[in-house]
């Protein structure tokens, strides 16, 4: 018995002698079946939850280390994953080879805390977690300022240096403004006094530094008194009411008199 591995195909001859001095010979051919090409396809590279597909080539079977048969698999590894084919030829000859699917883990997104507002004020949300943004309302930097008129959620997409995306989003709340009413304009005469009365809100502040609902004044010109109303949600609307002063005539009655009885 002999054990041999030929690179190609190769004849054996054995000479078999007997006991009588005698021999003949015979001959015992090993052919050599090509191997296949086996090729996993390229390595590929994608972010964490997307997926990949790999194509092999260069047999008529194939059987993937994850347990697949079919030349194409489609795989979604957590973590940089190398799958190794075992690539079959019409001869029953195989080769193996692999591929490394490279996961690149997501940016860690976040849009910044939540915010409340009151109507016509502002907000400026700042995104973290990437090296470029992208927000639902169309803005391209980290930090947006918005002045929503009703409560709005803003997404913004989040990429980093290797490509991959991830969103979170921010909560912009509108709280509505208090209907602020600082009562009507008043006509008065110079040196009386009037009374301003606010409505609207749960305190009061006037531009003459008094803090309660009603007000009594004496202008001696025509003044503007500004009311800052707020609310149970801290907006403060302003309103306005004008006193208007109007000059005393200036009165003469004449020169006094002296007369006689009768």
């Amino acid at each position: 018995s002999i054990t041999v591995s030929p690179s190609s195909t190769t004849t054996y001859t054995v000479t078999v002698s007997n006991g009588n001095n005698c021999s003949a010979t015979d001959a015992a051919i090993v052919n050599v079946n090509a191997l296949p090409t086996a090729d996993a396809g390229a390595d590929k590279t994608i972010c964490m939850n997307e997926s990949a597909t790999l194509t092999a080539t260069g047999g008529t079977s194939y059987a993937w280390s994850n347990g697949e048969n079919t030349a194409s698999i489609t795989v979604s590894p957590s973590t940089t994953t190398t799958y190794t084919v075992t690539v079959t030829n019409g001869n029953n000859c195989s080769t193996t080879d692999a591929a490394i699917v490279n996961v690149n883990a997501l940016p860690t997104a976040d849009a910044g805390a939540d915010k409340t507002i009151c109507m016509n004020e502002s907000a400026t949300l700042t995104a973290t977690g990437g090296s470029s943004y992208a927000w639902s309302n169309g803005e391209n930097t980290a930090s947006i300022t918005v002045s929503p008129s009703t409560t709005t959620t803003y997404t913004v997409t989040v990429t980093n240096a290797a490509g991959c995306i991830a969103t979170d989003a921010a909560l912009v709340t509108v709280d509505a403004l208090p209907a602020a009413d600082a009562g009507v304009d008043e006509i008065i005469c110079n040196g009386a006094s009037t009374t301003l009365t606010a409505t609207g809100g749960t305190s009061y502040a006037w531009s003459n530094g008094e803090n309660t609902a009603s007000i009594t004044v004496s202008p001696s010109s025509t003044t503007t008194f500004t009311l800052t109303l707020t609310h149970g949600n801290n907006c403060s609307p302003t309103d306005p009411a004008i006193v208007n002063v109007n000059a005393l005539p200036s009165a003469d009655a004449g020169a006094d008199k002296t007369i006689c009885m009768n």
